[in-house]
């Protein structure tokens, strides 16, 4: 009771509620702190690593890249500045695909479904799965 008191005269700033908070309190020892960084690199690490392995295949590989550099971003200032570059060139190549004309638009589609078909085949090529064999035995 005295301290909520005393807590209600002060002039400083209470502390953040939430996962912030949570987080400031782990971080006020050397301990906690360093245990934090420890725990958020390799955790946000094997994100980045994860999404960059699934970018080449369809899905979100590109997503859990950025969610990844999301997760280092709360602990290392350059995984910040590496996330607000991918922002940024995320942002310009859109305005560019927006600003071309349909001739464009179409070339890039092809191209990308093109080499997703490729990554795709090689990919299953690689394990033993021969998909124009699977496609020939259907045919027939």
């Amino acid at each position: 009771m005295i301290k909520r008191e005393a807590a209600g005269r002060s002039d400083m700033p209470g502390r953040r509620g939430g996962l912030q908070g949570r987080l400031d309190g782990i971080r006020a020892t050397r301990t906690g702190a360093l245990t934090l960084k420890i725990v958020i690199g390799v955790i946000g690490t094997v994100m980045v690593v994860g999404g960059l392995i699934m970018v080449p295949f369809p899905g979100p590989g590109w997503l859990v890249v950025f969610a990844g550099l999301a997760v280092l971003a709360t602990e290392f200032h350059w995984a910040h500045r590496v996330l607000e570059f991918g922002k940024r060139t995320l942002h310009a190549w859109t305005q560019w695909y927006k600003r071309q004309g349909w001739t464009v638009r179409i070339l890039v589609l092809v191209v990308t479904v093109a080499a997703a078909a490729a990554i795709v085949y090689l990919g299953l090529r690689t394990v033993g799965i021969d998909v124009v064999e699977l496609a020939r035995g259907f045919v027939q």
